[in-house]
């Protein structure tokens, strides 16, 4: 534990931040959880609802440091690929 004013302060704030980055993080999971789900049912304008949510959600935790730029990108890419080989026709 922490012994000086500054040190205990930020400590606080540091606790204080975890929850907030969790929170983040869980939205995006549970919004790129829902984009899947969608993409599963097969409905196009659920799909395209979804996918701006989970597009926007990773943006924001990225955005604010609650996971890495690159982790987002990363992301990002997945859920298109995976968007558009669903409204690909099936050769």
């Amino acid at each position: 534990m922490a012994h000086h004013k500054s040190a205990i302060k930020r400590w606080h704030q540091s606790l204080r931040e975890r929850e907030r980055n969790r929170s983040r993080r869980t939205r995006a999971r549970n919004a790129i959880r829902k984009l899947r789900e969608a993409v599963a049912a097969g409905d196009a304008a659920a799909i395209s609802e979804a996918l701006s949510k989970a597009y926007s959600a990773v943006d924001r935790a990225a955005k604010k440091g609650a996971i890495h730029d690159g982790k987002a990108d990363r992301l990002k890419r997945r859920m298109a690929a995976l968007v558009n080989k669903h409204q690909q026709p099936a050769a």
